[in-house]
């Protein structure tokens, strides 16, 4: 009876040595991701998919969403994961420099931050940042509306503009990098912005809001009197599809239908948008594959927890205020009725049924 006892007690034993060699591994590791809303179908999926590839990976992993872009809420939530043990954190930062207070304990407890699509400004606790090559985002939005419009080929086009969030400190990058292009035409008068709202504060979209978008742009028709038997608007720049659907309702609701339709650009490929591509009513999106900077976080998150050395290919672009954030880049790419099954359907992004 003594041995037997004796012989359970070793095999608890082991069993508590071998949870604890499970615990030092990747699997006693924290992983919390802080989204900035549900209500758009980018970050539903990037949440999602982050979560799939860390649990893959062996990490517990706690994904929070900041209600509908609610800094207080993203704050306290933050809080909650450093508090609760995550030994790092992945954040989309709803505002760009309204982090610097909370992330001061996440330093302090060696929490690891890593900046996911939008880089956190004002803060020494961000370790490193993963997103897409977002002014290039910009050149390709800029870049679509030369070609289709033939601007080198010179006449004469009316176009407005809207970005995103004033916040959000991507939209530096992607409203730059679509002026750098559009900027020369503007100052040939070649294109022509109507309503005289050139610079990024006057374009600026608060929340990214759909139907703030389609606010703006249904005071810039009645203003600039824009319509089908009215003045001609050639194109819109917008920074995302967000942007991008709120701009073609009230072009729709204007009157305009696929045969008379200006050129919209967006971003994100969202279904919507897509739907709204195959109906003629918006141009191209840039495709931002989730799976691809999901994967990257993956694989940067799992280096630096592993002691390795963290892949990282730009290591002077990204100054937060505190200075350069080691940064992974991933290459953008446009989709519009051309390729987006090739782009979409045959990568197993969307089916078909998702896009009728």
């Amino acid at each position: 009876m003594k041995k037997a006892i004796s012989l359970a007690l070793v095999a608890l034993m082991i069993l508590v040595i071998l949870a604890g060699c499970s615990d030092s591994g990747s699997g006693g590791n924290k992983i919390g991701i802080s989204l900035p809303t549900k209500s758009l179908q980018r970050w539903n999926q990037d949440g999602d998919y982050l979560k799939s590839e860390f649990e893959k990976a062996g990490y517990t992993v706690d994904v929070q969403y900041a209600g509908d872009n609610d800094v207080p809420t993203q704050l306290n939530q933050i809080e909650n994961m450093i508090s609760g043990g995550c030994k790092v954190l992945v954040i989309v930062a709803i505002e760009g420099d309204s982090l610097t207070e909370v992330l001061k304990a996440a330093k302090d407890k060696k929490v690891t931050v890593f900046a996911y699509d939008r880089l956190i400004m004002n803060s020494d606790a961000v370790s490193y940042y993963a997103t897409f090559d977002n002014w290039k985002v910009g050149t390709t939005q800029g870049d679509y509306i030369k070609d289709k419009l033939n601007l080198d080929a010179g006449g004469s086009y009316n176009i407005e503009l809207f970005t995103g969030d004033p916040g959000d400190n991507n939209i530096n990058y992607f409203f730059g990098g679509a002026m750098e292009i559009l900027t020369p035409y503007i100052n040939s008068g070649t294109l022509t912005v109507l309503s005289g709202q050139t610079e990024k504060a006057q374009c600026a979209t608060p929340g990214w809001a759909t139907e703030k978008a389609q606010e703006r742009m249904e005071n810039l028709i009645s203003a600039q009197g824009y319509g089908p038997n009215g003045t001609k608007l050639d194109a819109v720049m917008c920074s995302n599809d967000s942007t991008a659907i709120g701009v073609t309702n009230a072009l729709v609701n204007a009157g305009y239908t696929k045969d008379n339709f200006p050129i919209i650009t967006g971003q994100d490929c969202d279904i919507v948008a897509m739907k709204n591509i195959l109906a003629g009513t918006q141009s191209m999106s840039i495709f931002k594959d989730t799976r691809t900077l999901a994967n990257q976080m993956v694989a940067m998150v799992d280096a630096s927890l592993k002691g390795s050395t963290v892949p990282v290919n730009d290591t002077k672009s990204y100054d937060n205020g505190t200075g350069i954030v080691p940064t992974f880049l991933c290459e953008p790419v446009f989709g519009d009725i051309n390729n987006y099954k090739t782009l979409l359907i045959d990568t197993g992004y969307y089916t078909e049924d998702q896009l009728r």
